[in-house]
């Protein structure tokens, strides 16, 4: 058990991180495919261990946080996101609990359409006028992106059609395959960084804080749905079905593609499935996969919808896009913790519209049951994302003398011999402290946007300050501000380049506790357990000295998470560094405590379900502040458990247990004024195109 709550909880943190880099920064690190199977991974061990339950499980969410350099828009109806199908027998899986869940055999006719690999987006119209677009952001709260969206084109300011009263429309914004290549052609004829795939470059585009630079981007749209309909007159009739809904949308002025199709059940769905996967490489735009739904509304209505998505709809996804190239050579990198990972440099070759020159190799047990060998033909995998993988080599076509490649002994970047901890799959330089390339990586850690975020100080600079002597250290970039002189003298760094870097650093100083915790590197500390420690101990002087059973005590710090930090703050050298920091005038905010004699004092917690009018994470601070414990897991000492919708086994087993039950309102109304909650939108629609 302890094993399945330690990857679970593992497995959580890295689709959360994921799923940040793809939706809000457009910078991702995996491929769909690597993505799809930690979801899918996830989603078995939350099957098997239902005790395990989180609602703020990424299975149980859609995307992420928006941006705070946009304002923020509630949308009126959720832009739920939809589970996946992988090959037919679960597509026909799906048909089959459709089938079911409507209580008949016949066929069922489903809307079959193109799944667009691009950026999704929510049109509102007031009397036929645009008055608001609005990003997907994390399905609830979205970014106001008006100004962005009035360039692109297919998004009328107008309806050809005025319609009395509120009409969202919803849809995707995508980039042509012959506008990413003559704009990479523009930007490397100007010496630009050229754009990674055809998507990142709309979502990009379409999150610009100048809108003329969205507009040169040459963007499309096309509609394929609705949110919220708020119509003076009666809803028309040609809403009621998905196939009729497009053929409305156009009239309306809104461009909708012409291969979709009505499907009558799973076998026709299949079929043309298979159709599109074989057109998908003639397409003037990027997709993924196919969207299947009921087609009838009425029917999508009783099917309802579960915690993270219809039940009426699926996104079936195409598999990997591959190509063959050759291997030239396999290099060694080290990374922050001293892990070595294997990275294939390969002949150049173009993979679902980017060239490819390097790709994972994952660990070097994985290069040995690939059977991967330098000057092999190999098979490239990628999903429109910047990390390809070497799936393995085209056995037919090897040389029969090649050699098997040998895992080094010595790390590369200081040769120091290299360990494996027992059981490990990776080798480890265990030279933490003097390894150049440990040293690099940790500096790279700590300024990250999500730790210290300091603005400026990106990877290449990075390493230009450590080869210059300029940094030597994590806290040795705090002591840039006494080199300001000697760092303007620097080729391509003028004075104000340096003064806005060193304003920046100064405004790291005063991050919250958690984030500063986070960014130290700290083995099993990530993003979440950091905020669960601080959330617990509150001060980083009582976090610094707690026991292994101080730490066991804090909810999901197991012996293996709690041992790793305990031994990382018992380290000397650590504790050094963190003095350092301190002295350097890096302040952390810590957290202001419970309130003595607060509301909640003594009682206990649990959140589960969806919950819509507040995050998780702001109730459960809540709750601490107001002198109660929020827990994870439900039991006879738990006072209340606030249940939104799709609880699962903690809202049985709080019923089991005769434990207070509250709605998302009833709890809110336990909270003292001064003390509220925002709400954080509506609540799930009983009907959603």
């Amino acid at each position: 058990m302890n094993d399945a709550a330690l990857r679970i909880q593992e497995l959580r943190e890295l689709l959360e991180r994921h799923a940040y880099l793809y939706y809000v920064l457009d910078t991702p690190e995996v491929s769909d495919s690597e993505y799809d199977a930690l979801f899918r991974e996830l989603q078995t061990l939350e099957a098997a261990h239902p005790e395990l339950e989180d609602p703020n499980s990424p299975t149980k969410r859609v995307g992420g946080a928006p941006l705070k350099q946009f304002e923020p828009y509630a949308h009126r109806l959720p832009m739920l996101s939809l589970d996946n199908a992988f090959g037919d027998d679960e597509l026909l899986a799906f048909d089959g609990r459709v089938q079911k869940g409507l209580g008949r055999e016949k066929a069922v006719e489903y809307f079959a359409e193109l799944k667009f690999d691009g950026a999704s987006i929510s049109l509102t119209y007031v009397d036929g006028e645009l008055v608001t677009a609005a990003t997907r952001g994390d399905g609830t709260t979205g970014e106001n992106v008006t100004a962005n969206a009035r360039t692109i084109q297919g998004v009328p300011l107008k309806l050809r059609k005025p319609l009395a009263g509120l009409l969202e429309v919803r849809g995707e914004v995508v980039m042509l395959q012959t506008t990413f290549e003559q704009l990479n052609a523009e930007r490397s004829a100007r010496g630009e960084q050229v754009f990674a795939n055809p998507r990142n470059a709309a979502a990009g585009g379409l999150r610009q804080l100048d809108s003329r630079l969205t507009a040169e981007r040459r963007l499309h749209f096309f509609a394929y749905g609705l949110g919220a309909i708020e119509l003076a007159e009666p809803t028309p009739p040609s809403f009621g079905k998905q196939s009729s809904l497009l053929a409305a949308l156009k009239e309306l002025g809104f461009p909708v593609r012409p291969e979709p199709r009505i499907c009558r059940g799973g076998e026709e769905l299949t079929r043309f499935c298979a159709e599109v996967l074989a057109a998908r490489p003639t397409l003037p735009f990027g997709i993924d996969g196919v969207v299947v739904k009921v087609d009838s509304r009425e029917e999508q209505e009783q099917l309802g919808f579960t915690a993270r998505g219809p039940r009426w709809a699926i996104a079936v996804k195409f598999p990997a896009e591959q190509a063959f190239t050759t291997l030239n050579d396999i290099i060694v990198q080290v990374g922050r913790t001293g892990n070595i990972t294997p990275v294939a440099v390969l002949e150049p070759v173009q993979v679902g519209g980017v060239t490819v020159s390097r790709a994972t190799l994952h660990n070097f047990d994985e290069v040995d049951r690939k059977d991967v060998r330098v000057g092999d033909t190999v098979i490239v995998q990628r999903a429109g994302d910047v990390i390809p993988e070497v799936v393995g080599p085209v056995l037919s076509k090897r040389v029969t003398d090649l050699a098997k490649p040998l895992p080094p002994t010595v790390c590369p970047s200081c040769e120091t011999a290299l360990v494996r901890a027992e059981g490990g799959v990776f080798l480890k330089c265990p030279n933490s402290k003097g390894c150049p390339a440990q040293v690099a990586n940790k500096i790279k850690h700590f300024v990250g946007r999500k730790m210290m975020d300091i603005d400026g100080l990106g990877e290449k600079l990075i390493d230009r300050f450590l080869e210059e002597g300029f940094l030597s250290d994590v806290p040795s970039i705090y002591a840039l501000r006494d080199q300001r002189e000697n760092l303007t003298q620097l080729d391509k760094l003028g004075e104000q380049s340096v003064d806005n870097l060193l304003a920046a650093i100064e405004v790291s100083k005063t991050r919250p506790l958690e984030r500063f915790l986070f960014a130290l590197g700290i083995p099993e500390l990530g993003e979440r357990s950091a905020k669960d420690l601080v959330r617990a101990y509150r001060s980083l002087e009582k976090i610094q000295h707690l026991s292994m059973e101080e730490l066991q005590g804090i909810e999901g710090f197991g012996p293996r998470v709690s041992a790793e930090i305990w031994t990382w703050f018992e380290d000397e050298d650590n504790r050094e560094m963190i003095r350092r920091l301190l002295q350097a005038g890096v302040a952390p905010v810590e957290s202001s405590g419970a309130v003595e004699g607060g509301a909640f004092e003594g009682k206990i917690f649990v959140f589960t379900g969806k919950l819509d009018k507040f995050t998780r994470e702001d109730a459960e601070d809540l709750v601490g502040k107001l002198g109660g414990k929020a827990s994870g897991s439900v039991s006879a000492k738990t006072s209340y458990v606030v249940a939104g919708p799709g609880a699962g086994s903690k809202l049985a087993k709080a019923e089991q247990l005769g434990v207070t039950v509250l709605t998302e309102d009833e709890f809110l109304s336990m909270v003292p004024a001064e003390h509220s909650l925002g709400s954080a939108g509506e609540s799930i629609p009983t009907t959603l195109f």
